[in-house]
């Protein structure tokens, strides 16, 4: 287990990156991530977001549980000792329902105290101090195949904001950020993650190498590429671009729980996060995204074999919107009918 931040609206422009990050405690645009996963990457946990607020605008006054994500915030977005409590005794109650014993890796950071906590399936190992870059796996490769993946939505997006000549090209709403994280961390395979593992020398494992590393090396090919269609005067490396070491600092400082009381006195964290960055594209009706489906699919040449897996992909898509407009009618017309 083990966190790391995230400036979402990152350009991979050193000039403008600079400018964010310094900027980051006012604009609000960093996230902390917490990630966990066991040695042969057959399950990983789902991601604990930390933010600054509660219920950000674009959240529209849902909770994150409402909108699928084990979301938490404080005043700062960091993982704290109440915070990191809970998440570690959630853990230990889903390793109940499943029966299962783990050993759960964690470097020694201020907010990762254990003591006094009635755990029965979980074991805490506490890696010694200046140890985690070369044994703690996430560190060694987990955390940044979760942002090339993160990056690639970001810079896919940021393309096709360009072509449609947008003034903000990185200008996406915190929920949007959230939904890109969750699918990159759904996207790393069991292989990388064992690879990782196996990396640190705390485990003895085989694993297809050279598979696991061109996946990889695909991905930030794939970055690259991006990097050079976008309008960036001052391009970052790839390599900066995910080893980005603010991200990592801001993840493992840790305030008191007094401080953060104080904090929320004089902030109320369930109203809307003032100056929040807002996705400028309005909510598409049912009709308008079946056309754009439409339009796809009319498209495609069935007789490419990539072509065959995207028409099932869009089909597929097609009818679960279908499915939820019948559902969602079927309700409408129950509660108006006349008795």
């Amino acid at each position: 287990m083990d966190e790391t931040g995230l400036f979402y609206l990152m350009a991979p422009d050193r000039t403008i990156a600079r400018r964010q990050i310094e900027g980051s405690k006012k604009d609000k645009t960093r996230l902390t991530f917490v990630f966990a996963a066991n040695a042969d990457g057959s399950h990983k946990m789902e991601p604990l977001i930390i933010g600054h607020a509660q219920r950000p605008r674009a959240f529209n006054r849902k909770s994150g549980e409402q909108l699928g994500f084990y979301y938490r915030s404080n005043a700062k977005a960091w993982m704290t000792g109440l915070i990191f409590r809970e998440w570690l005794q959630k853990m230990d109650q889903q390793m109940q329902d499943a029966n299962r014993k783990v050993l759960l890796l964690l470097d020694n950071a201020p907010s990762h105290v254990v003591r006094d906590l009635p755990l029965t399936n979980v074991q805490v190992f506490l890696f010694p101090t200046n140890t985690t870059s070369k044994i703690q796996p996430m560190d060694v490769g987990i955390i940044a195949a979760f942002k090339r993946r993160y990056r690639r939505f970001q810079l896919q997006d940021a393309i096709d904001r360009d072509e449609q000549q947008k003034a903000d090209i990185y200008k996406v709403d915190q929920l949007i950020a959230m939904k890109w994280a969750k699918a990159a961390w759904n996207d790393i395979s069991s292989k990388t993650i064992a690879n990782c593992f196996k990396h640190t020398g705390l485990f003895e494992r085989e694993t297809q190498k050279n598979e696991v590393g061109s996946e990889e090396q695909d991905i930030e090919n794939e970055l690259k590429d991006a990097i050079n269609q976008l309008p960036i005067s001052r391009p970052m490396s790839v390599h900066e671009l995910i080893n980005l070491e603010e991200e990592q600092q801001v993840a493992h400082e840790e305030i008191s729980d007094e401080d953060l009381i104080k904090l929320s006195s004089s902030q109320d964290q369930e109203e809307e996060e003032d100056g929040e960055v807002m996705d400028e594209n309005p909510p598409m009706s049912t009709k308008e995204k079946l056309n754009v489906l439409h339009s796809c699919i009319s498209f495609l040449d069935l007789s490419n074999p990539n072509h065959v897996i995207a028409h099932k992909v869009l089909r597929n898509i097609q009818f679960e919107i279908q499915t939820i407009e019948k559902k969602q009618t079927t309700l409408d017309r129950y509660f108006c009918k006349e008795y």
